[in-house]
């Protein structure tokens, strides 16, 4: 989703210097030229609005539109570009270019501000709204955050290593990444989760052995202290002898398909498993309400997009996120 912004932004940019340069050659001041650009100007800014509206339905905001209201926006935008190239063709030169400089500011405006947000989401920070129960009370459902996109390194676009490394993940870290899902049809915590952003506190580091008996967490056969921030609200206990050998839990946990097998038991027994290099088990603080890494596996270093940085609306809730 991040790598079509980005193509966005590309796209907004090339537009603006091929612009400024078809200005510069006092082409658009044909007005045959001004129509044919005006046109692509407004379907260009249509496709952006609908595509942003869009990316901003699949990372919790309320919204999105569907092939009716991209052909809403399409009507409009061309129905817009009409109206400004015929009103052009009717004024005289002096109105006529007052005209065209006005059109020519918003799309230097508008291209410079959506390959800036592309820019600054892409590499810097993004915005994420909770979606559901499984880090309260840290985090609650629709709280909206931005998300530290910098602090583990730099990413290019399209490509899964980070290319330079700042600080490292650390235990405790909340952090937000691309489900680990490979196949869009695969199912976890219900349903299809391919493609989604899920926020939670990494647990275990790479090569760690992690088990959780009785809802107590050990890593490496040692218990982890206890936080405030740990939450659980079912005080029953579902435990079930391990069905399988150790070999096949592991083998199954890594492939995501545990879950599959034990469901709900997962949740207050589960392991141990080790953790491969690069690889890192991650739990919602509501730990009875979570679908996290003891259900659908680990999760990939290449998959973190960054860290969960502040709260910044609801006014109510707004803080730094530890």
């Amino acid at each position: 989703m991040e790598e079509k912004l980005f193509i966005i932004g590309v796209i907004a940019l090339i537009f603006a210097l091929v612009t400024k340069f078809l200005q510069k050659k006092n082409v658009l001041k044909k007005k045959i030229f001004f129509e044919i650009w005006n046109v692509a100007f407004a379907l260009i800014t249509g496709g952006l609005v609908f595509y942003l509206i869009n990316f901003m339905k699949t990372n919790g905001v309320e919204g999105g539109l569907g092939a009716k209201g991209f052909a809403l926006i399409t009507v409009l935008s061309v129905a817009g570009a009409w109206y400004l190239a015929h009103k052009a063709a009717k004024a005289d030169e002096k109105q006529s270019q007052a005209l065209y400089a006005s059109v020519l500011d918003w799309a230097n405006t508008i291209y410079f501000a959506a390959f800036a947000a592309a820019f600054i989401m892409f590499f810097f920070m993004q915005a994420f709204k909770i979606p559901s129960a499984s880090m309260r009370d840290t985090l609650k459902e629709g709280d909206n955050l931005f998300v530290n996109k910098i602090t583990y390194g730099i990413r290019l676009p399209y490509g899964q290593k980070r290319v330079i490394k700042f600080n490292k993940i650390k235990r405790y870290d909340v952090i937000v990444f691309k489900f680990p899902a490979e196949d869009a049809q695969q199912i976890n915590c219900g349903g299809p989760q391919y493609g989604r952003d899920f926020v939670k506190r990494v647990i275990g580091l790479p090569g760690e052995t992690v088990e959780v008996k009785n809802k107590v967490i050990y890593i490496n056969h040692a218990p982890l202290p206890s936080f405030p921030y740990e939450k659980y609200e079912d005080l029953d206990r579902h435990e079930m002898p391990m069905p399988m050998s150790p070999q096949e839990y592991q083998t199954l946990w890594e492939n995501r398909q545990l879950e599959n097998e034990l469901g709900i038991y997962l949740r207050d027994f589960f392991g141990p498993v080790t953790l491969g290099p690069n690889e890192y088990f991650v739990m919602g603080d509501n730990r009875d309400e979570s679908c996290d890494s003891r259900f659908w596996g680990p999760v990939p270093e290449a998959n973190v997009k960054g860290k969960a940085w502040f709260v910044h609306w609801p006014l109510s809730r707004i803080k730094i996120i530890k």
